[in-house]
């Protein structure tokens, strides 16, 4: 009997083990996917207001870059400098994400850049820059933590019922517990 519980605990945890434990062949596949450069580029900030201005940088290339996305107007970093910037175009939408392309001597490297949800101006375009007189910022005071609805919406009646099932089971218990004492004496 105890060779099945240890068995059936082995097998368990052998199958928990091979569920949980990431592949250790994880390399990716084709162009489309595989985004490791010899050389690091980065464009910041990954989320940028329409009509905003965003840094385009590269790091470790011999020659020129040139960036290229549907956002702004093509970019070139010259051999010898490490980055330039780009103004996105005020029609951008918000919310949606662009790709930007990285070409250094052929070499292809690809990352996101967001654009941010703000409040649209007068002429339609979105600029977080442009604030309401009239309008005070908000005071930020913290997450509010408390009992995590522990003791929300409890009643006397919750209270009650819960109080008799535990008063129950220890009840319960206690006479299994005699019992079984005065059995084992006969």
């Amino acid at each position: 009997m105890h060779a099945i519980r240890v068995a059936s605990a082995a097998l368990l945890t052998a199958t928990v083990l091979t569920l949980t434990i990431p592949p250790a062949s994880a390399a990716v596949t084709g162009d489309e996917n595989n985004n490791i450069t010899s050389f690091g580029f980065r464009v910041t900030p990954s989320t940028i207001a329409a009509g905003g201005q965003v840094t385009l940088s590269v790091d470790g290339c011999e020659g020129d870059t040139k960036v290229t996305s549907g956002i702004f107007d093509d970019a070139h970093i010259p051999k010898g400098q490490t980055s330039t910037t780009a103004h996105v175009f005020w029609d951008a939408k918000p919310g949606a994400m662009y790709e930007v392309t990285f070409d250094c001597k052929g070499e292809i490297g690809k990352t996101d850049l967001t654009i941010a949800t703000g409040r649209p101006d007068n002429n339609g375009h979105q600029n977080p820059d442009q604030r309401n007189p009239n309008q005070q910022n908000p005071v930020h005071k913290g997450v509010k933590a408390g009992v995590g609805g522990s003791f929300g919406g409890l009643d006397l009646h919750e209270i009650a019922l819960g109080g008799a099932l535990i008063l129950g089971a220890v009840g319960t218990a206690y006479y299994k517990a005699r019992r079984r004492t005065g059995e084992s004496n006969s």
